[in-house]
């Protein structure tokens, strides 16, 4: 038995410690297992689902970049009714919460999704992705605009019971802004940050390097950015948060709860080390019990509290 307390409350979802994963990074659970004791984790946070299955982007999809990588997969899943029928009793067999990410091209979609999950068995929580193009107002992303985030993520909380964590996108003026309008539209947590939006050009092409010219960065290069978003969020809305972006180390982890995050997700770092979830945890027992930090909770936004 642990002589620190790791357990938190994320939005209603109680996690035996703070680590989870971040979606897309590591795939619907079994990927990791031969590396992972899926027992140990707070929460498996899975790749991000849609109404139908998606081939995703045409490749290639991935580079690497000094400090992280782009990415532009395209959300390829096979749709929530193989989600439903494959993944979830797979994972019934571990005692870790799921959480589903979801995305949708319209209201309607993200509705559906909420609906079909919150019949299901063996979901925590919902992780809504609303940097998804909405097709009925000119492909504008969900994320980028305070007033359709709160209809994206109204739409899913009418459909659901689950606890809601609103996921944000980092390009934006105000992160801010989009925190209040998500709270406002029944959100238990927020989830903080999605990937900043960057590009790679081949120099002996000349041509962008990814098939979809524009991706998702991620990695240590993003950390600063979120941290400081976190940072913004913890003390401009009352909701727990949970803090993603360039988590490679238990130091990075505690830095964001420092900032303010109730719980972490490891991302990119499970490409590097597969195991990277697992020493995080480690290294977050193990600073509690070397600084006499008796409940992880303690440390959620210790450094503003203090400042």
């Amino acid at each position: 038995m642990s002589r620190v307390n790791l357990g938190v409350n994320l939005g209603g979802i109680a996690m035996k410690n703070p680590v989870t994963t971040a979606s897309g990074t590591f795939g619907f659970g079994p990927e990791y297992a031969d590396y992972v004791d899926l027992n140990k984790l707070g929460a498996i946070v899975v790749k991000g689902t849609t109404l139908e299955p998606r081939l995703g982007n045409p490749t290639p999809r991935i580079v690497e970049t000094p400090g992280g990588m782009l990415n532009a997969i395209g959300l390829q899943n096979p749709g929530v009714d193989r989600l439903i029928s494959d993944t979830l009793p797979y994972l019934k067999a571990y005692d870790t919460p799921v959480i589903v990410n979801i995305a949708g091209n319209s209201l309607e979609d993200y509705a559906e999704i909420a609906g079909r999950l919150d019949k299901a068995q063996g979901v925590a929580g919902l992780e809504v992705n609303i940097s998804c193009p909405n097709v009925k107002k000119g492909g504008l992303q969900f994320g980028t605009v305070p007033e359709m985030a709160y209809e994206a993520i109204k739409a899913v909380r009418d459909n659901t019971k689950l606890p809601v964590i609103a996921k944000l996108s980092p390009n934006v003026t105000s992160i801010t802004d989009m925190a209040e309008a998500v709270a406002k539209a029944g959100a238990d947590a927020i989830a903080l940050i999605n990937t900043l939006l960057g590009m790679a050009i081949d120099i002996r092409t000349r041509k962008p390097i990814l098939g979809n010219v524009v991706g998702g960065l991620s990695g240590p290069a993003v950390k600063p950015v979120a941290v400081r978003m976190v940072w913004q969020v913890a003390q401009a809305v009352n909701l727990p948060i949970l803090g993603i972006g360039g988590i490679m180390t238990a130091e990075d982890a505690i830095e964001f709860i420092l900032a303010g995050a109730t719980a972490v997700a490891i991302g990119t770092a499970n490409f590097v080390n597969p195991r990277a979830t697992m020493d995080v945890a480690e290294g977050i027992e193990n600073y509690c019990l070397d600084n006499g930090i008796e409940d992880i909770t303690q440390l959620v936004g210790a450094a503003w509290k203090k400042a």
